[in-house]
């Protein structure tokens, strides 16, 4: 061994003795010649390590064998016609399975054991898949091959958080056809897509279905939002709770009683707005629930009307018009200058009042709208000879959502305060509040034999987003029933898409689907 500059070189041979020939097995003395073999090694003190290995070549005494010669193998060091150790090349696939071709290819470099990126992918894609054994408690979700257009499926041992398969998308039919060809599954946990609820009553009709409750919390979350929705005046009630708990004494001794301030209106009831969306949503809604009163479907409506499939569905679930204004995401959407309103109130204050001069200083802070909208919004600023007060605003729908989904044992004292004055102005939010709490105590409990009881209680009330969640229920009940009762999940199925998400960042614009699939089963 003697080192040259950045790289070790070690000189080595075989020792003499019998060796089987690949062949037929026939053990071989008789050298026919010797020659040299050149291996890379891992480093060596940060050093390249070069191994010069001489082997022989011996005959085969076995007149029947097809090999007359053959080459002199040492498995322990080096595979048959491979340049590098088993040592090196074990660890280049950890390189490329836990950073991918360039990093990895960067990260070589460090190591003294420099290879490209097209090498260290090749390696990975030459890896053999991991042998498991089917497993028992099976979890199914869907992955974005590409989002939007391509869809894959991953499955996952739950019991043991190991990934098993990959399928190439999501339909029922690759799903059945995997279990029929991989027989043993008991429990198979999914979320509340039709097509795994399918591919598994098909697959594996035996096996015990469990609905995530994860899942069956959201929907139930989309109903309430629903509800709160239609109920949107009595948010107001919020407000009134925090102008009383705590007004201002200063107020009226800082600007005066005879200051008129002209504060901004507040948003228009949805029956009373005619801007552009309202009209163009109202439009909409009437033709949408016309093709669906002639028995169109949705697909076909899509196609006619020139919509997302996505939106002809929040249109025909919504039972008014009023539902859709009242949401931001289809109705009113907030102002571009909303972000920016505390800063223009604090430099008003300053003593600023020059329109143009706030514009160039919000714009110059990513305000992306018009010089117009700053005028129009500092009109009454002047008329009023100082800075209005903005009026306080009522929670969000979302937000009261969220309250009304919360612990009440966690949630802060004013939050609840709010809440409780909310729900005061309301019989029908205040029913709904309790439906919700009783469904978390029966889910956190894991008592799923009170399903039953709780969706009686529900249709037996008014309250019409609940129903549809429980239509939902109902179509899915003995899977939602072991969802809340067993304590298996698709947490660990959740868990390794995020990793998905994560090693297709890593991979650029080459995850391509056969070395995504290596990559996701091989990776620690």
């Amino acid at each position: 061994m003697h080192a040259a500059g950045p790289v070790v070189r070690i000189e080595a041979s075989t020792l003499a003795g019998r060796v089987a020939c690949p062949g037929c097995g026939t053990l071989s003395d008789r050298v026919h010649s010797r020659y040299e073999r050149r291996l890379s090694d891992t480093a060596i003190s940060g050093r390249e390590a070069l191994i010069r290995l001489r082997v022989r070549r011996l005959f085969c005494d076995n007149p029947e064998c097809s090999k007359k010669t053959f080459a002199e193998a040492v498995s322990e060091l080096a595979a048959r016609y491979a340049r590098r150790t088993t040592a090196l090349e074990r660890v280049l696939c950890a390189v490329a399975l836990a950073l991918g071709g360039r990093a990895g290819a960067r990260l070589t470099q460090r190591l003294a054991a420099a290879v490209s990126r097209m090498t260290l992918l090749r390696m990975v894609r030459a890896l053999p898949d991991p042998e498991y054994a089917t497993p028992r408690v099976l979890g199914v979700d869907d992955f974005a091959l590409r989002r939007g257009h391509r869809y894959g499926t991953i499955l996952i041992d739950v019991e043991s958080s190991r990934p098993v398969d990959v399928l190439t998308d999501r339909t029922a039919e690759t799903l059945t056809a995997w279990l029929h060809a991989h027989p043993g599954v008991e429990i198979v946990c999914r979320d509340r897509a039709g097509a795994y609820a399918e591919g598994a009553r098909e697959g594996a009709p035996d096996a015990l279905q469990v609905a995530d409750r994860w899942h069956v919390w959201n929907n139930l979350a989309g109903a309430v939002e629903r509800t709160v929705a239609r109920h949107q005046e009595c948010l107001s009630a919020a407000v009134d709770t925090v102008t009383e708990s705590g007004p201002d004494p200063d107020a009226d001794h800082q600007h005066g009683q005879d200051d008129q301030v002209t504060a901004p209106v507040q948003p228009a009831q949805p029956e009373d707005r005619t801007d552009r969306i309202a009209t163009r949503t109202r439009e909409r809604y009437t033709a949408i629930h016309a093709l669906l009163a002639e028995g169109v479907g949705i697909r076909a409506i899509s196609a006619r009307l020139g919509l997302a499939r996505g939106t002809v569905r929040r249109f025909t679930r919504a039972e008014t018009v009023g539902e859709l204004l009242t949401r931001n995401g289809t109705g009113r959407r907030p102002s571009l200058l909303e972000e920016f309103k505390p800063y223009l109130h604090q430099r008003w204050g300053d003593g600023c009042t020059n329109a143009a001069a706030l514009f160039a200083e919000i714009k110059a802070r990513g305000y992306r709208g018009g010089q117009k909208i700053v005028r129009e919004y500092l009109r009454p600023f002047r008329a009023a000879g100082r800075t209005p007060e903005p009026p306080p605003k009522p929670p969000s729908v979302r937000r009261v959502v969220g309250w009304i989904m919360s612990d009440p044992s966690n949630m802060d004292e004013e939050d609840q305060r709010r809440l409780d004055a909310i729900l005061a102005t309301s019989s029908q939010l205040a029913a709904l509040a309790g439906h919700v709490r009783a469904f978390a105590t029966m889910m956190c409990g894991l008592r799923g034999h009170e399903l039953e009881e709780w969706m009686a209680a529900v249709d037996a009330d008014d309250q019409p987003g609940l129903h549809s969640f429980v239509v939902g229920l109902r179509r899915d009940q003995d899977a939602v029933t072991a969802g809340l009762t067993l304590p298996y999940n698709s947490g660990p199925v959740e868990g390794h898409v995020n990793r998905i998400k994560m090693i297709k960042r890593q991979m650029f614009g080459r995850a391509k689907a056969d070395l995504l699939r290596k990559r996701i089963l091989l990776s620690d």
